[in-house]
């Protein structure tokens, strides 16, 4: 009866000192393997005319991360890694939620291991993350434990929006926004009752930077159902010092009603 408590049963509050997000564009067919029933791929087609599905690789500096009611002196101060894929769900009378369907999340901390794996789907490892700020230089630096989600990345904060990244699908910034994570919703396929758990987020005063990286060192797509793939870097957006949380997870049928 585990999967009862993994429904994302309380609600968290957080706030972001630094929300980092790559998004890496792949062929669909590579992707559509990673999508459970009731979920669809949320793709883009660049001007040439060709398909694009989309991993988030995110990174979030959180303070006093904590359920809802509790003071920020009882959170957890950590940093979150994770990996998503960008995905819709349709719903009754035609409306679309988009959101992100979890593969992986790391975290340097073990209360968040016990805690979210025994309340959430979202497959929480231990690993070492390091993160600092020096100049206009925000720094991560991931190491897994399996080496599987190991990740270097260097972003500029310089004042104003950087140029998108060379090869990306995108045909402008504008395209580029609707692909940055993290999106309102988060979805996981419970089995043992074919049904959708959907996350709602609270944010407010959301407003992501477009940032240029470095990437020095990134493991995820040499392992598992992706290992081969030659992901491209389609963009990177950044967020600074701004309270987040997530609402209580509700099911859903995969048809999109409520249960």
């Amino acid at each position: 009866m585990r999967h009862l408590l993994q429904r994302h049963p309380l609600p968290m509050r957080t706030h972001f000192a630094h929300s980092l997000v790559l998004t890496y564009a792949l062929p669909p067919e590579q992707l559509a393997p990673l999508v459970p029933p009731g979920l669809q791929l949320d793709t883009y087609t660049d001007p040439e005319g060709t398909e694009h599905g989309f991993v988030a690789a995110a990174l979030v500096d959180t303070r006093g991360l904590r359920p809802s009611g509790l003071p920020v002196a009882l959170g957890v101060d950590t940093v979150l890694t994770g990996y998503r894929v960008f995905t819709r769900f349709p719903t009754p009378g035609g409306r679309i939620m988009r959101g992100l369907r979890i593969l992986r999340s790391d975290t340097g901390s073990r209360v968040m291991v016990a805690g979210g794996n025994l309340f959430s789907r979202y497959h929480y490892r231990l690993a070492r993350i390091g993160s600092r700020v020096v100049g206009r230089t925000l720094e991560f630096k991931v190491v897994s434990v399996d080496g599987q989600a190991d990740l270097h990345v260097r972003a500029d904060l310089a004042d104003g929006p950087a140029p998108l990244p060379a090869g990306s699908p995108f045909a402008d910034a504008r395209a580029a926004r609707r692909f940055a994570g993290p999106l309102p919703y988060t979805f996981e396929y419970e089995p043992q009752t074919r049904s959708m758990i959907v996350v709602k987020a609270d944010r407010a005063h959301w407003e992501p930077v477009p940032v240029a990286v470095e990437v020095p060192r990134l493991t995820f797509f040499d392992h598992g159902p992706l290992a081969g793939s030659r992901p491209v870097l389609a963009n990177a957006f950044h967020v600074a010092d701004l309270d987040y949380g997530w609402q209580a997870g509700s099911r859903r049928a995969l048809d999109g009603s409520l249960r």
